[in-house]
């Protein structure tokens, strides 16, 4: 046994951290021949075609299902959909999604499952990006299943559609071998982050559904359960139907917490792992409503760190006019325009931001309630940001000191722990990449693993890095709205960053993401 005192989750935690010194043996040779393709083909099935439905409006057909096509056609394009081309030196050339991902691997595939719709036939299809198209490729009702996997999950009772994500583990463990495990749940919140948003562009409402029967779920998509497994399930609920909103419903379930484990060889970590944050089939009674009483919702106000003696800073802001609402109460398409062309900044020049485009930046990410007027949801569904920090090293903020500031959400304002600067240490904390050094401010989302175990079991490792993933697009799609620059950051030393930063060592690192203006090229 490895390691008693620690669950799988946290073993694989520390397996996985980069650190100075053995950096360089794991930097090993990428297998060209071998290299995955991030597509999935479908020899057999009926096609439905989605490219006809994103014309313009004034040209479209004005048809009651045509407008239902339109509107699934642009939730997908801008979830997963094809956005650009770029060619390249080796002949084929590579297409990048709306949503980011990791080295460009984009290990998710998303698919759809009909419970019976005037468009949609019962059933399971796949979304083909490269056509942008569905691929009907079972014909049968397997709705029940669905929800029997779900453990009868209350939303889909109510709905018709469902989007339910899984990843193909190579397409990132090609690359970053054993750490792909943190990626492909990033690169998954970063998906739902897209859905989220895209809903509040067509009229639908996501429900998020971590808490599943794996192998259900995995058998219902025929899928190789070595290669491939269920991720998320994401009901949507159509709110041109006028159906009554839910009250709150639980998006979590833990799983086990496997503490008696063996030595698990390099290179077999990510499946194993992958295998114990699973859920057993006869594990839970059908899902609830979440309640809170006033003692738990005394603590959902307080913010984790109130340092004593530190400067605080409010980041209290007008919200960003993303352009007002449209006739039916939807986003408006600056929306839809800036997911199209997001893009990761590859580097910044180095300039200042100012702290009123910092502020609107935390405020767009972590304050959603402020947009419900402009048709944004006011609460979307994470599986819990009670265990997600927030730490921000401020390199170049005009009319924000110099140092490294922990965000209290709840109270919106920034509390500074170290005062430096930390340009030269920060482009040795994100291994030597000069958008550590160049950024006007470096983001740290960060959870205390013993906590979020002992609440959730292994599985917490799943409901982690989707949250900081999902956090990180929405930052992703304001600073891009804000012609500012952004990169999210999977690669960097884990324990030297709470070293040099200051930040708690309970608090393991998930995620990094950069700010600074875009070098124009």
């Amino acid at each position: 046994m490895s390691e008693p005192q620690r669950s799988i989750a946290q073993h694989y935690h520390e397996r996985t951290k980069y650190d100075p010194e053995t950096i360089a043996a794991k930097n090993k040779r990428l297998d060209w021949e071998n290299q995955p393709t991030p597509y999935k083909d479908y020899k057999v099935g009926v096609t439905f075609d989605l490219k006809p439905y994103l014309q313009d409006d004034a040209q479209a057909d004005a048809t009651e299902p045509a407008k239902s096509w339109r509107r699934l056609s642009r939730l997908l394009l801008c979830s997963y959909g094809l956005t650009a081309r770029m060619e390249t030196l080796m002949g084929s050339p590579i297409y990048l999604r709306a949503a980011p991902s990791a080295g460009g691997l984009y290990p998710a595939e998303v698919y759809l499952i009909s419970r019976g719709t005037s468009l949609l036939p019962p059933g399971l299809y796949n979304y083909q990006c490269r056509s942008h198209s569905l691929v009907h490729f079972w014909e049968s009702a397997v709705w029940s299943g669905l929800q029997d996997a779900c453990f009868f999950h209350p939303v889909l009772e109510r709905v018709e559609l469902a989007i339910v994500v899984t990843a193909i583990f190579y397409r990132s463990a090609w690359r970053y071998e054993d750490r792909a495990y943190r990626r492909i749940f990033l690169d998954t919140g970063h998906l739902l982050g897209n859905i989220e948003l895209a809903g509040a562009l067509t009229g639908y409402r996501p429900h998020l559904i971590g808490g599943f029967a794996d192998r259900k779920v995995n058998d219902l998509f025929y899928i190789d359960p070595e290669q491939e497994g269920a991720i998320a399930v994401i009901p949507l609920i159509d709110r041109f139907k006028r159906q009554q909103k839910l009250p709150p419903v639980s998006t979590a379930l833990p799983s086990a917490t496997q503490v008696d484990y063996p030595e698990v060889p390099e290179g077999e970590l990510l499946g194993y792992f992958h295998r114990a944050t699973q859920i057993e089939e006869k594990r839970h009674q059908p899902i609830e409503t979440r309640q809170s009483d006033d003692s738990e919702m005394e603590r959902q106000r307080e913010d984790k760190y109130n340092f004593p003696f530190c400067t605080k800073v409010s980041t209290v802001t007008t919200p960003i006019y993303w352009g007002g609402v449209t006739a039916e109460g939807l986003v408006s398409s600056a929306l839809e325009n800036t997911i199209l062309k997001r893009r990761s900044t590859r580097a910044y020049n180095g300039a200042n931001l100012t702290f009123d485009e910092l502020k609107a930046l935390l405020d767009f990410t972590y304050q959603p309630q402020h947009y419900a007027d402009q048709g944004f949801d006011s609460s979307p569904d994470y599986f819990d940001l009670s265990l997600i920090e927030t730490f921000i090293a401020v390199s170049g903020i005009t009319g924000l000191e110099e140092g490294c500031y922990y965000y209290a959400p709840k109270a919106q304002e920034l509390r500074q722990i170290r005062f430096k600067n930390f340009r030269r240490e920060l482009h040795y904390l994100c291994l030597g990449q000069d958008l550590g050094r160049d950024a006007g401010a470096v983001l740290f989302n960060t959870s205390d693993l013993n906590q979020a175990v002992a609440k959730y079991g292994d599985r917490a490792y799943r409901y982690l890095h989707m949250d900081a993933g999902h956090l990180g697009q929405r930052l992703n799609l304001v600073a891009i709205y804000l012609g500012l620059g952004v990169s999210g950051i999977g690669g960097f030393f884990d324990n030297q960053v709470n070293e040099v930063l200051g930040i708690p060592i309970d608090e393991a690192v998930l995620y990094i993401t950069t700010l600074g203006r875009p070098r124009m090229s």
